[in-house]
């Protein structure tokens, strides 16, 4: 963090001190200007004159009000434009009291809307020049009634300008986050609408077939003994019906594939016993891989032994895809207690795959298996180059605390 960032922090957290601050700067400028001399026979010269006691309390005055300016901005410039009404009519017309309601003014303008600022600069400047000039005891065209008018307009003007930026910049913030809030709801309205996708169709394809295998196993166990030539066909028609079963929901699940994936396997569901030979698919397609096991061969649940094998493998192949030709790869699989932990880490340029067009579907599959089981998953950019995939998942189940069933 950079000093200047650091000081607006502290600013930021003190608008008091920072008020008193600006209002003891304001009224050092004003002092030092009152002994200013702009018309002397030299040009201008410091301690030709001396002000009289009345600026000196004017510009104390108004200066105090600047330590309220952001309580009660309009009061404050309605007092520090009073001071200097009064300092234009009684005082010496060149004391800087004016100052004070300049600040007064920006103050107002940067706290306020633009139509608001135009209404009361343009009061302001009005006012407080109109009488400079109309009773003031300098000529109206004095080069001190002229740079009250300018100086106010500034005020408003930069008042204004910094109301702008501000609200520009919230704007910018609120849209930032409104699309944040925007992805996230619309990547769970999707997972959402998978999910009823895929339990819709898997319903309309098994239920069917295997409420007739169940009738008609009921049927074969009613007639197994007095009848077991109708035992036998009812045996034939559960056969029939859950090959029939198996093949519309190979074809189910073959549509839930996007092109390009691998046909659904017949063998028994992978898990990290394959890990070296997933590794070697990737090696052979030109992924430098390395995999490091510390997991001391421990058995582990079906479920987290499948899902622990699917976060590597679509790991490893966002690598293939989003990190470069010469990217190089590490998995890494330990048991840490009650959990293992795999991560896949890449020295690629993919960049950030949430952020990627189109992409992060992968990334939203492992979340879901994940959390399904109810670990947790890191993903994001390395620093330096790469991506990092770091998933916890609980090997042993969680179980609930016992209860108390005594009397």
């Amino acid at each position: 963090m950079s000093t200047l960032t650091r000081a607006r922090c502290r600013a930021r957290a003190h608008p008091f001190a920072l008020d008193a601050a600006l209002a003891a700067g304001v009224l050092v400028c004003m002092v030092a200007g009152s002994f200013v001399e702009p018309h002397g026979p030299e040009g201008v010269r410091w301690g030709l004159r001396t002000p009289d006691p009345l600026s000196l309390v004017l510009m104390a005055l108004g200066a105090t009000a600047l330590v309220l300016r952001r309580r009660a901005p309009r009061t404050v410039l309605a007092l520090a434009g009073g001071a200097s009404v009064v300092e234009s009519v009684t005082g010496d017309p060149r004391a800087p009291v004016a100052m004070c309601a300049v600040v007064a003014l920006y103050t107002v303008a940067s706290t306020t809307d633009r139509p608001t600022t135009w209404r009361i600069g343009l009061l302001t400047m009005t006012v407080l020049t109109g009488v400079a000039m109309a009773v003031g005891p300098l000529p109206w065209y004095a080069q001190e009634n002229l740079a009250i008018f300018a100086w106010t307009g500034i005020g408003a003007t930069a008042g204004d300008a910094v109301r702008s930026r501000r609200a520009f910049v919230q704007a910018i913030r609120e849209r930032a986050e409104r699309a944040e809030r925007t992805r996230e709801e619309e990547a769970r309205r999707r997972v959402a609408e998978e999910r009823l996708r895929i339990a819709r169709d898997l319903h309309d394809v098994v239920a069917h077939h295997i409420a007739l295998v169940n009738v008609q196993a009921g049927v074969a166990a009613h007639v197994m003994d007095k009848r077991p030539d109708q035992a036998k066909e009812a045996l034939a028609h559960v056969r029939e019906a859950s090959r029939s079963a198996l093949g519309e929901l190979r074809a189910t699940v073959g549509l839930l594939r996007q092109s390009g994936d691998p046909e659904a396997p017949t063998e028994p569901a992978p898990g990290l016993d394959r890990l070296d030979e997933l590794a070697g698919t990737f090696r052979s397609a030109g992924l430098r891989v390395e995999v490091a096991r510390g997991d001391e061969g421990a058995g582990l649940p079906a479920a987290v032994d499948l899902a622990a094998y699917r976060i590597v493998q679509e790991a490893l192949t966002n690598v293939r895809k989003h990190a470069g030709a010469d990217a190089r790869a590490e998995v890494s699989v330990v048991r840490v207690g009650p959990h293992i932990e795999i991560t896949v880490l890449d020295d690629g340029a993919g960049g950030d795959l949430d952020h990627a067009p189109g992409g992060g579907h992968g990334l939203l599959g492992m979340r879901e298996r994940v959390t399904a089981l109810r670990g947790t998953l890191t993903t994001g950019p390395r620093y330096g180059g790469g991506f990092r995939v770091h998933a916890i998942l609980p090997v042993e189940p969680r179980t609930s605390a016992p209860q108390d069933n005594s009397p």
